[in-house]
């Protein structure tokens, strides 16, 4: 199989929705997704190994995905400590995204996620400004919204 990157958006979309998919509607931060899109990401990331996560990703999906009223936030927060395990972490100094010159765009961790084996791990993201980024600079990289449209049909 082969590795992936996902980025913060999607990773929050999985976290929430493996903790319980009628915590998507509920969420607000996922209010652009739908469980079927939810589904849609799971069966990509079971068809790659492993999936790549940046420190600076775990850390704004730590932040964003917690963004729920108790009782879920606890059980958002376990599925996460679980995930944490079972993905492989990529370290990027955080002084060598921020000289890339698509950080005063794109902040820190999507600066990071573009500074990751170029060849090697391609990024999915939902994210336009981050895929075009990527597209420029020569990575390999999937736009989630391109894979949802396609299954609409």
């Amino acid at each position: 199989m082969r590795p992936l990157a996902i980025d913060t958006n999607l990773l929050v979309l999985l976290v929430v929705g493996l903790a319980s998919k009628d915590f998507l509607a509920r969420h607000k931060r996922l209010r652009e997704f739908s469980v079927a899109d939810f589904d849609l990401l799971s069966s990509i990331v079971n068809t790659h190994s492993p999936i790549v996560i940046t420190p600076n990703v775990w850390t704004e999906t730590s932040n964003l995905a917690r963004q729920i009223a108790q009782p879920a936030r606890d059980l958002v927060s376990r599925v996460m400590q679980e995930m944490i395990s079972r993905t492989e972490e990529a370290y990027v100094a955080s002084s060598s995204a921020g000289r890339r010159s698509e950080f005063l765009r794109l902040g820190l961790s999507d600066a990071a996620l573009l500074e990751l084996k170029p060849n090697a791990i391609p990024i999915l993201t939902s994210d336009l400004d981050l895929y075009l980024a990527a597209q420029r600079s020569g990575r390999e990289a999937v736009n989630f919204n391109h894979i949802r449209e396609a299954n609409q049909d």
